[in-house]
């Protein structure tokens, strides 16, 4: 089923439903069958049934897909999805059985950067997905012959409008496990702090995250840096981690004894001397009273 007409439609944004599409005067739009559609290797924007995708989908039942997706022939008469996979869902969801797109022959690194140019400016991305496209741009970059890490970073945050050190910082989050990556996405750990515990070896997140899910805690960034530095001199240990974690953590404060806890107990016109004169000798007559039980 080909798209609907759209020349009478006036459209405010489309660019999160659809996305941008650059297209040479000498390409032909085709209608390629979905079941010969498949995502792009390793993905890192995820494709969720939520309620913008719904948006997607009433727009394309209404006005058809306006902006044909991009693909590459691939093996056995099938072609790679670079730009278009919300676009090529909402298809599926609208029951329409083929989707517009533009074929082009790119290699591996000419489609990565296609790929990730044409989503990172998505407002719904997570420090995760950004973490693995901005290292994916990076490395196909590099492939091409890009010179210096610090150059090839200021490349790859220019569509997002970040800096290489931005860049960087994401890029190092690639190194977290899964679990902890999962809590900077939902913000349970800032970016910031993520990026220091990424210089944990494996085994010393897993201590991390069991202690963290234990005592639900929220590490602060001073602990991360501490967690990072002994980590980079190779003594830090799961008792070492606790220890930091614990120490001085919002979650676990003591109960201190103060005028404002115990004067709830007395005469609003007490003064704290004679708060202290009751309480020394009600301490002193339960000491004896202990004593008596001996």
């Amino acid at each position: 089923m080909r798209s609907k007409s759209a020349e009478k439609i006036k459209l405010t944004s489309y660019e999160d439903l659809f996305g941008e599409t650059e297209q040479d005067n000498r390409e032909k739009v085709v209608y390629i069958s979905l079941d010969k559609l498949h995502p792009f290797k390793n993905h890192p924007f995820h494709v969720n049934d939520d309620t913008k995708m719904q948006e997607t989908v009433a727009s394309v039942e209404q006005y058809g897909v306006l902006v044909p997706g991009i693909v590459r022939p691939s093996e056995n008469g099938t072609y790679e999805i670079i730009s278009g996979h919300r676009r090529c869902r909402a298809c599926e969801l609208a029951g329409m059985d083929n989707m517009p797109v533009l074929i082009r022959n790119l290699n591996d690194d000419e489609a990565t950067i296609i790929m990730v140019d044409s989503n990172i400016q998505r407002e719904d991305i997570t420090p995760g997905e950004k973490a693995f496209a901005y290292k994916m741009k990076f490395e196909a970059l590099k492939h091409q012959g890009s010179k210096g890490d610090k150059f090839t970073a200021d490349i790859v945050g220019e569509k997002a409008g970040e800096s290489g050190r931005t860049v960087h910082r994401y890029i190092r989050l690639t190194e977290l496990i899964p679990e902890i990556l999962q809590m900077v996405d939902s913000n349970m750990i800032n970016v910031g702090i993520g990026e220091r515990l990424s210089y944990l070896r494996k085994n010393e997140q897993e201590y991390l995250l069991r202690i963290l899910s234990e005592r639900n805690i929220h590490i602060k960034k001073e602990q991360a840096e501490q967690l990072k530095k002994l980590s980079g001199e190779e003594m830090l240990t799961e008792e070492m981690i606790r220890s930091i974690l614990v120490k001085n953590n919002s979650t676990e404060k003591k109960e201190i004894l103060s005028y404002k806890t115990i004067g709830r107990f007395f005469p609003s016109d007490y003064t704290k001397e004679q708060i202290t004169a009751v309480v020394f000798e009600l301490l002193e007559e339960w000491r004896e009273s202990k004593a008596g039980e001996d």
